[in-house]
């Protein structure tokens, strides 16, 4: 029988590279529902060639506007509009599998849908854990999900990893997450001041949205990143680390007690781990090039604080903090990270001010151990005030 997906963010950079590889295995996957924000005309084209039963947009004048074009191309989708929309085709009994490509916290909701409905949920969307944390774990253990991880870090990380999980504990020495360092890695970080959107947004190897873009150039995606991993495979803090990577040629290693490293290489390209969470434990043509040793230059890695300069990653050394600190405190550094990152795009802030919204924001709001997806909610809610108050007195 075909695999019947949702894909939630259709229109971004992981859903179109999910429908890609759809495509190319029809008998093995068909699109049950699509989710995305604003792109209606692309949201249009992807329902004329994938004829879903829902399309789901965030707001009520882009779903009405997708309703009309949808009835005049005559076609048979049924628009939804609304955050519970969004829980229902992630949840839908004819759902095997769930694509989570939801930027940032608001994708949390339509994740624990699916985890306590126990389809196959393929987590492109960090946040559902780094805001979720055991509320989310909980939900996948209770309502048997299936966690495949798309992040091209984690599933390098997964397929290096013995197949029965019993047995990361004891063999796993350490966890190694490569990062290229993003477009400022050899910048002097007294310039990074002056970074516009449009510098930060150029990342040297992946084709990203805005949001991650920025993420990667200040080394926040790697500290989430981090604590998705922790979250991911259950070892301690201390057992995870970061190298510098720049040609994006290791995704991943894992370090194991005998001091072996088995690592996960491929072209940047992320069909390559969706293709392998849509068919796991299978494996299937993902459209990506094959991986050119006879070309490849040289593999080089370097320390974070390589040039003498940590202070050009400061984000990074968050992850560390707030996994040692009171649960929920990852949320909340989720939560002020995503303001930073819109007020920077929107120019109300500097580049080098993000890191700075982020500490403030830590310091004013201290998480209570929320234990629901309402408390989890609040305390978004309240870690966005807080940082909107901070980046405001930066802007002034």
């Amino acid at each position: 029988m075909k695999q019947r997906l949702t894909v939630l963010g259709s229109t971004g950079s992981i859903g179109t590279s999910t429908l890609d590889v759809v495509v190319r295995h029809p008998e093995r996957f068909e699109v049950f529902a699509l989710s995305a924000c604003t792109q209606v005309d692309l949201m249009l084209a992807q329902c004329a060639q994938f004829q879903p039963r829902y399309a789901v947009m965030a707001s009520a004048p882009h779903a009405r506007l997708l309703a009309e074009k949808i009835k005049v191309n005559g076609l048979e989708t049924q628009v939804l509009q609304a955050q519970d929309a969004l829980e229902t085709i992630a949840s839908h009994s004819e759902v095997d599998a769930v694509m989570a490509a939801i930027v940032g916290a608001a994708g949390l909701a339509p994740c624990l849908a699916a985890a306590r409905a126990g389809k196959r949920l393929l987590l492109a969307n960090k946040e559902a854990l780094v805001v979720g944390g055991e509320v989310f774990l909980r939900a996948v253990r209770e309502g048997g999900a299936t966690l495949l991880p798309i992040d091209s870090e984690h599933s390098a990380i997964f397929q290096s990893l013995p197949e029965d999980p019993a047995m990361w504990a004891q063999r796993v020495d350490k966890i190694i997450l490569t990062a290229s360092g993003g477009p400022f890695r050899q910048r002097a970080s007294g310039s990074l001041r002056d970074v516009t959107p449009s510098e930060a947004c150029a990342h040297p190897n992946w084709v990203m949205g805005r949001k991650i873009s920025i993420d990667s150039a200040t080394m926040m995606n790697k500290a989430l990143e981090v604590i998705e991993a922790r979250y991911l495979f259950g070892l301690a803090p201390a057992q995870f680390d970061v190298v510098i990577h720049p040609q994006s040629t290791i995704h991943s290693m894992v370090q194991y007690r005998d001091m072996s490293v088995v690592a996960q290489l491929g072209t940047p390209d992320m069909r390559v781990p969706i293709a392998y969470g849509l068919a796991w434990p299978e494996r299937v043509a993902s459209g990506a090039a094959a991986l050119d040793f006879h070309a490849l230059s040289a593999m080089t890695f370097e320390a974070i604080d390589d040039h003498g300069h940590p202070e050009r990653f400061p984000g990074l050394r968050l992850a560390w903090e707030v996994l040692a600190a009171p649960a929920g405190t990852t949320a909340v550094l989720n939560a002020a990270n995503e303001v930073a990152v819109a007020e920077f795009l929107e120019q109300r802030i500097r580049f080098d001010q993000i890191h700075a919204v982020n500490l403030a924001t830590l310091e004013a709001v201290q998480p209570s151990n929320p234990d629901s997806l309402e408390a989890l909610l609040a305390l978004d809610a309240r870690a966005r005030a807080a940082a909107l108050r901070s980046a405001g007195r930066m802007a002034t």
